[in-house]
């Protein structure tokens, strides 16, 4: 069973990582005020520091920099100051004795895919997808919709719900109904694909599995959903739910598919409850979504129902 963190309260110490590529010190610098004023105190670790080709430091660097803020006890939960390009680089060296030992809100998404399945295959605790300090809490977009969704899921124990659109949101819809219920994994598509045939590979048997991504064209976005139908790994999920997948262009304008037109044509058959539109991923605004906790799946009413909290007072 998925083991909860332990609650985030006004005054703890949030550390800052760059496990992938870096963020310009000028954004850093807003990260912090940003993190700050969600009433946390911050240390920021070496690796957002860094710079080494499109990522923040050789790998090296970024690993130790994720056990120095796992293992200090002063620090009570780590956000990750954005994506990009490098985590697949970390997995062979990380610590997971280390880590295992020492559970502690996580926060990150898009190429912080690699690190939540670590950590919650092999870690076995609950993580947290949602928005970065970077690109995500700098913007004057981010009070409301994404703060309130955030410290609800890193701060209260109580479960978040229904998740519900923000203002000019889609509405969540069927693709495949039916309903179902498990624990929440997945996140990025390129790099939940990334693992596969691999130490770290996602085990999505009776899980809800989640997904989205950016800036893929749809033959791609097509070649990785049905990487992971032929490994059998979308039959095995209870449920999927498809997030924001945003940027999404046309090799041949004159010969594609709509992106839903692939969702039809290879996610549902697997045959599982299905839904798209998930208010998560890279779009404008997102939830923060506590990956390992129990979820349900509802297709009559396409609803995606949080029905448990990440963490624990």
């Amino acid at each position: 069973m998925m083991r909860k963190v332990k609650a985030l309260h006004q005054g703890d110490t949030v550390g800052l990582i760059a496990p992938s590529s870096p963020a310009p010190l000028e954004d850093l610098e807003k990260a912090v005020a940003a993190v700050t004023e969600l009433g946390f105190n911050v240390k920021v670790g070496a690796s957002c520091y860094e710079s080494y080709g499109y990522m923040a430091g050789p790998e090296e660097i970024r690993a130790r920099d994720i056990h120095a803020m796992f293992g200090d006890p002063k620090i009570n939960g780590i956000f990750c100051v954005r994506g990009g390009n490098g985590a697949i680089r970390l997995p062979r060296l990380i610590n997971m004795k280390l880590i295992y030992k020492n559970p502690k809100v996580f926060l990150g998404y898009s190429d912080i895919t690699i690190l939540h399945l670590m950590f919650n295959l092999h870690g076995q605790f609950c993580t947290f997808h949602g928005p970065m300090p970077s690109t995500d809490m700098i913007k004057d977009l981010f009070p409301g919709y994404e703060k309130d969704h955030l410290l609800r899921a890193i701060c209260d124990d109580e479960p978040i719900g229904e998740l519900r659109p923000y203002d000019g949101a889609l509405p969540m819809q069927t693709l495949v109904e039916g309903t179902a219920e498990g624990e929440i994994i997945g996140g990025n598509l390129s790099l939940v694909c990334a693992l596969m045939g691999t130490l770290w590979e996602i085990d999505t048997k009776d899980r809800i599995l989640i997904l989205e991504d950016i800036d893929e064209p749809v033959y791609k976005i097509d070649r990785m959903l049905s990487q992971l139908l032929l490994a059998g790994k979308l039959e095995a999920a209870s449920g999927i739910v498809l997030g924001q997948f945003t940027n999404i262009t046309h090799k041949d304008p004159s010969r594609t598919f709509a992106l839903e037109k692939v969702f039809e044509d290879v996610v549902a058959k697997a045959g599982r409850p299905t839904l798209i539109n998930g208010y998560f991923g890279h779009g404008e605004k997102k939830v923060t979504i506590p990956l390992g906790v129990r979820a349900v799946i509802d297709g009559s009413n396409s609803t995606f129902i949080i029905i448990e909290s990440g963490v624990v007072k």
